[in-house]
């Protein structure tokens, strides 16, 4: 290891920041295109995901100028290539087999890796956001979710 300083912009936890609010801002450019009430959701959420990456920025910037170290960003690398891993997975998932049976795999999976382990709680918590999202976008707000291809006719 070395112990010569950084470019205190090229800190990791301002990097990481500023590649959140570039990527998130070129997802937000596309909601445009989409009816008022469908980029509601994905809209708000980026707009979200970027404010919290300026704040992000802004405290790693003013760790920095106070001249504290960096902190090593990935603390336990595992778990956070497993989560990509597992967001790609999903991914395909919802395109295969369909949002509702990808989400009911996926929550409580997840939620195990993570270190949760009670499976009756694992199971209400699932059920939960299952029917939460249901009533809320399938309901009322009459949404559709991808059903996937295997189901398709």
């Amino acid at each position: 290891m070395h112990n010569k300083p950084t470019h205190r912009f090229l800190r990791a936890e301002s990097i990481t920041a500023f590649c959140i609010i570039v990527v998130a801002a070129a997802f937000l450019i596309p909601t445009t295109d989409l009816a008022p009430l469908s980029a509601l959701l994905p809209a708000a959420m980026l707009v979200g995901l970027i404010l919290l990456a300026l704040v992000m920025l802004i405290t790693d910037q003013r760790k920095a100028a106070a001249g504290e170290e960096a902190e090593a960003v990935v603390k336990s690398p595992k778990r956070v290539f497993g989560a990509f891993g597992l967001i790609i997975l999903y991914a395909i998932c919802v395109d295969l087999i369909g949002f509702y049976i990808s989400t009911a795999l996926s929550l409580p999976l997840v939620a195990f890796i993570f270190g949760y382990r009670s499976p009756v709680g694992l199971a209400i918590a699932t059920a939960i956001v299952l029917l939460a999202i249901y009533l809320i976008f399938g309901v009322s707000m009459s949404q559709e979710f991808p059903t996937g291809l295997l189901w398709a006719k």
